[in-house]
C-alpha cells in the first residue's frame, strides 16, 4: 500500500526523475529527505552580503549541514592551546612529590618537568603524554616523544581533538566567526607541527577535504595552502576530486598571484610525497 514513507521516496523520485514516476501523489507530505542544496544557498546568500557590505547571515553552514552546533563561547573567551599538564588532578602535589618521580623508575616523569631533550631521553619510558593533546602541537620534546612511541591511541586523541577545533572554529563555513585571527594562528600552529613531524595530520586531510569546496580562496589563503602541501599521498581519484577540482575552479577564476600560490603548493605537496617515499622505501630496504 501507499505508507508515509514510500510517497516520500517516489516524491523524491518524481522531484528530480518526473518521467520515472506516473503515479498521482498527494501534495502536502511530511518531509523525510533535508534539502540537500540548503546549505550552499545558505553559503552564497552570506558570500552576497558579505561582498555588499551587509549584515553577514545568521544560519551557521559548516561542512554541508543546515543546523551545524557551533561552540558558544564566552565574552572573554580565546582559542588557545592547552598547556601541557598530566593527567593527575593536584598538580601542587605532584610537583612536592617531584623528587620521587626522579629518583624511582617505575613511576611516570611528569610533562611539566620536560625541559630538555636529554630529560626526554632518559625518561622516555616513563613519561605519559599530557591530559589534554593539544598541548602537544607546541611542545618540540613531545613532538619529539610522538615520533618515538608509534601508539594508535595518541594520534586517536589528537585526531579527535584537532577535527572538533577544526570543525567549529573555521571562518568561511561558520558565518560571522569574529575569530579570523585566532583561527589563523591555530592553522599555522598545526603547519608547524607537521613541518616537525614531516607528515600531515589526518583530520587536517579530512578537514581540507571537506572545506575547500566551500573556501573563496582569500580567507586564510597562506595557511591553507600550507596544510594543503602535507596532504599523505593516496589514490589518484581521491587526489582529484576532493582536491584538484576545488583547487581548479577557484584557479581559473582568480588572480596570478593566486595561481602561483597554488603552483608552488602543489610543488611542495610533491617534494613532501617524494621524501615520504624515499623514507619509506629505505626502511623497506634497510629492513
Amino acid at each position: 500500500g501507499m505508507q508515509s514513507h514510500l510517497q516520500a521516496l517516489l516524491s523524491l523520485y518524481k522531484l528530480f526523475c518526473p518521467e520515472q514516476v506516473t503515479i498521482t501523489l498527494p501534495g502536502k507530505m511530511k518531509t523525510y529527505f533535508k534539502n540537500s542544496e540548503a546549505p550552499w544557498k545558505a553559503a552564497i546568500t552570506a558570500v552576497r552580503q558579505r561582498n555588499q557590505a551587509i549584515s553577514p547571515l545568521s544560519q551557521a553552514v559548516f561542512l554541508g549541514t543546515s543546523k551545524p552546533q557551533s561552540r558558544k563561547r564566552k565574552w572573554n573567551a580565546q582559542l588557545v592551546i592547552p598547556a601541557s599538564s598530566t593527567n593527575t588532578n593536584n598538580l601542587e602535589e605532584d610537583r612536592e612529590k617531584s623528587h620521587v618521580y626522579l629518583c624511582s623508575t617505575n613511576g611516570s616523569f611528569p610533562v611539566e618537568q620536560l625541559q630538555t631533550f636529554p630529560q626526554l631521553l632518559q625518561n622516555v619510558h616513563r613519561l605519559e603524554f599530557p591530559s589534554q593533546m593539544g598541548s602537544v602541537l607546541t611542545n618540540p620534546l613531545l613532538l619529539h616523544y610522538m615520533n618515538c612511541v608509534k601508539d594508535e591511541s595518541i594520534y586517536l586523541r589528537l585526531y579527535y581533538w584537532m577535527g572538533q577545533i577544526l570543525q567549529e572554529e573555521c571562518t568561511w563555513c561558520v558565518v560571522d566567526n569574529p575569530y579570523e585571527e585566532e583561527f589563523k594562528s591555530f592553522l599555522e600552529t598545526v603547519y608547524k607541527a607537521e613541518c616537525f613531524l614531516q607528515e600531515g595530520f589526518s583530520a587536517c586531510e579530512e578537514f581540507l577535504y571537506k572545506t575547500l569546496p566551500l573556501w573563496d580562496g582569500f580567507c586564510c589563503r597562506s595557511e591553507i595552502l600550507r596544510l594543503v602541501s602535507w596532504i599523505p599521498l593516496s589514490s589518484f581519484s581521491d587526489i582529484k576530486s576532493y582536491l584538484y577540482d576545488p583547487l581548479a575552479q577557484l584557479f581559473f577564476t582568480s588572480s596570478i598571484y593566486f595561481k602561483c600560490s597554488v603552483l608552488e603548493t602543489l610543488k611542495q605537496l610533491l617534494q613532501n610525497w617524494l621524501n615520504c617515499n624515499v623514507i619509506q622505501v629505505d626502511s623497506e630496504f634497510s629492513s
